[in-house]
Formats: C-alpha cells, structure tokens, sequence
C-alpha cells in the first residue's frame, strides 16, 4: 500500500469557521465499507462531485471522506469571493487569450450559478451577495494594472466601473487608495458557512465521514482507503482534495501548497460604523497580486488578508501567526485611521493550490482514478464547477454546454513540474520574498 506520508492539519482560529453557524460533524468512519465510489476531501470540489456523482447514479452509494471537519478546512478559510472573471496574471492584460478566456468566464458562471441554486433551494445561511468586487490600487504599479486589466475587460467585452480615489469612501469607507476597478459579477459569501450548508444537504445516496484522514491507498481492481479506525473498498476514487493529491501518488511535484494568513475584528459598534461610513458589504482585491484582500462582512467586521509562506508539506506553521498579524495590523491601520481602537479576534491561515503555469488538472489520473485538483487561488467557483463536470463526464452526461467545458478541461495540459528541493523551496522562497517586498503600500 502506498503511504500517505502528510495529513490535513489546520490551525484552530479560523474567524470563518468561529463565525458561521455551527453545525454537527458526521461521525468518522469505522470498520469496513464497500462503495461504488469514494471521494477524498470534503471542500468545495468534492461535495460538488459527490452531490452529482449522486444525482447521475442515483442507486450507487457515493462515500464522501475528509480529514477534517467540514468548513474547518481549506474551503472554509479563504477570502469568500465567488468570481466570475478570468485573470491570467501570466498575462500582460491579465486576460490573454480571449478564446480561453470566455471559455473561463463560462466555467466561473456556471459555478456561480450552481452554489446559487443551491443557496436558494436548500436556504443556506450564507451571506450570499451579488455584491461586485473593486480591485484597488494605491502605488502607480497598481495603477498601471488596473489600465491593463481595463484594456483586457474591453477586449472581453465586460463591464465595469473605474472609481477615483475622491469617490471611494463613499464606497468602501478608506481613503486610503488612488483607484479601483470595479466589476459587477463577483458573489461575495461566507466561505465556512456555505460548505457547512453544503455538507448537509447532500443527496441520501452520499455518506460524509469527517475527521477521517486516509493513511494508506492500494490501487488497483479496487481501491482501498484505510485509516486508523477502518478501511474503505471502491470501484472507482475521486481525489478532490488539492495539493493533497501529490500525497495520494500523483502529479508530484506540481502543486505548490501556498499558504495565505487572514485575520478577522471584532464587530464595529454603532459609533465605528458611522465614523467609518461606505456600504455595509463589500469585498476588495489588490491590484498587485502579493497585496491585501479586505471584506466588510454581514455582521459589521473587517478581514484583512496578505502574507505568504510556502509550506512544503501542506500543514500550516503556526509560528507564522503572530509575526504575520502584526503586518495586517499596520495594513489595517493605513487603511482605517478612523478605527484605533478596533482589534482582531481571529487570525488563521489557509493553503492554495498553485501551478508554476496556473494550470489545473482533470480527468483521469490512473485506472479507476480521477481528480480535479488544483484551483489556483478560484476554488469557490472553479472547484464547484470542475467537480460537477468531472462527474458530469464519468457519467457521460454531455448537454451542449457542459460539453463544450468538459472538452476545454479535458484538453488543458494540467500543472507542469517543478524543480526538485531544495531548489523548489529556494525559488518559491525567493519569489515570494520579493513580491511581497515589491507590493510596497498595496499590502
């Protein structure tokens, strides 16, 4: 049997998670199961494999395994953004091909458009908003890519609004930036409360098991999963569970697992929600890709979010926590002068799956296993919509639409490799260091 020589393990202070509404976890798995299907992680991807893999083969049982407790995790500690358009860094227009980019645009949409539905349809308590997103930029370099992304939004045909810095309080409360872009189709959500939501409206041919971290996997005419209470036996394995992947045998040394840190206020009194004015919800984007995120929530908080650190193993350091929340102290404390004497309550961190190509994987990984993996930073919607179609494929349910996906998925090249330690951490580490050097007063 292969060894799974990494687990999941997050730190404990995600705001996302403390925040949402609490829900009871499924029991672990115990003993021996046997299953049509197993999928491995229980984030955005895998409940929506799982939940369509159910849909297409309703008298299959569908097993649903995740390391650790839903919403905990990975899907539950990112920036809540649920976006529509592409952005292709690799880009000088941030949107380059205009072919690949509509295709992408249509992918993201048709996430969007299934987490709604199923918002609406199972009234999951969210905060789910059509509310835009600005991306903003304070230095002239965020200046000129804001102009770059503009210049590639009209190739795409898109639109938006360019806001000068006098108009932004108004907006977003903070003087403190030059210009933003902003764009109409973002969803703003709470991550963690909408995969708990997710979780627990599964079709009743899917068994969750939470708090089951798969320790060992034999390939073959069967699958089997074991972990310390018991083992699992499939005839086919959906790996939905990221830079993980690389643990389970596959794609070595293509995901960077890099992690991202956040930290949450307290709620603003009445008094700091005047003095700090704009709209009550909005979420923004850096311009530079290395600067900070900052929502305004539902219930009146602020999130700040930047700092990176490469994290080989794909397990957090929790060292990092408090030399990092010092640096959103003082992002926070540029942006909002007016609010001295708000603290944070919550700060965590949170792992993306990155390709040195931006590129993810779909498909067929070995015989009788198959993979969506590696979301590049867009795990709300391209996670959502490439588990739906990956099921949508093994079921060989093709409508017009989502055959045309499938086909661009399937004909990506996936993420390409990366060089071998101590290179890797080496360069990674390097880059890293510089962006955020170079990001100046937009992180």
């Amino acid at each position: 049997m292969l060894k799974v020589t990494s687990l999941p393990s997050d730190d404990k202070m995600c705001g996302w998670y403390h925040t949402s509404p609490s829900r009871t976890p499924r029991p672990g798995h115990t003993g021996e199961t046997h299953a049509r299907w197993a999928v491995v992680g229980a984030g955005f991807t895998g409940l929506a494999a799982a939940r369509q893999l159910a849909l297409n083969f309703p008298d299959d049982d569908i097993v649903l395994v995740d390391a650790q407790e839903v919403g905990f995790g990975t899907s539950g500690r990112n920036a809540g953004f649920a976006i529509d358009l592409p952005h292709d860094i690799g880009a000088d227009d941030y949107i380059g091909d205009i072919p690949t980019a509509k295709t992408t645009l249509k992918l993201n949409l048709l996430g969007q458009t299934i987490l709604r539905d199923l918002v609406d349809e199972h009234g999951i308590d969210c905060h789910m908003t059509a509310s835009g997103k600005y991306q903003a930029a304070v230095e002239d370099r965020g200046v000129a890519v804001l102009d770059a992304y503009r210049r590639g939004l009209d190739k795409l045909g898109q639109q938006y609004e360019v806001i000068e810095g006098a108009a932004l309080p108004e907006h977003i409360g903070t003087s403190f930036y030059r210009k933003a872009l902003f764009t109409p189709g973002t969803v703003l959500v709470q991550p963690s409360a909408l995969v708990k939501g997710l979780a627990d409206c599964l079709p009743p041919n899917v068994t969750l098991y939470e708090g089951t971290a798969i320790t060992d996997v034999e390939y073959g005419e069967k699958i089997v999963l074991a972990h310390r209470h018991g083992r699992i036996t499939a005839d086919q394995l959906v790996l939905a569970n990221n830079a993980f992947g690389m643990r389970f045998g596959f794609l070595e040394r293509t995901m960077l697992p890099v992690f991202l840190y956040a930290s949450l206020t307290r709620p603003l009194t009445n008094a700091e929600q005047a003095q700090l004015g704009g709209k009550p919800f909005w979420g923004v984007i850096p311009a530079d890709p290395f600067g900070s995120t900052l929502r305004r929530t539902h219930d009146n908080r602020i999130l700040v979010r930047n700092s990176f650190s490469f994290n080989p193993d794909g397990r957090p350091k929790t060292s990092y926590l408090s030399r990092f929340a010092d640096r959103h102290r003082l992002s926070f404390e540029r942006r909002f002068p007016m609010l001295p004497e708000v603290e944070f309550d919550y700060t965590w961190s949170g792992s993306l799956a990155l390709a040195q190509n931006h590129k993810g994987f779909f498909g067929q990984l070995a015989p009788n296993v198959y993979g969506a993996l590696c979301c590049n930073g867009l795990g709300i919607t391209r996670g959502t919509v490439t588990g739906t179609l990956l099921a949508d494929w093994l079921a060989n349910r093709r409508t017009a639409q989502r055959g045309e996906l499938i086909d661009f998925l399937l004909a990506t090249s996936g993420p390409n490799k990366a060089p071998p330690e101590p290179f890797l951490s080496m360069g990674v580490n390097a880059t890293l260091w510089w962006g955020q050097r170079k990001a100046g007063l937009e992180s």
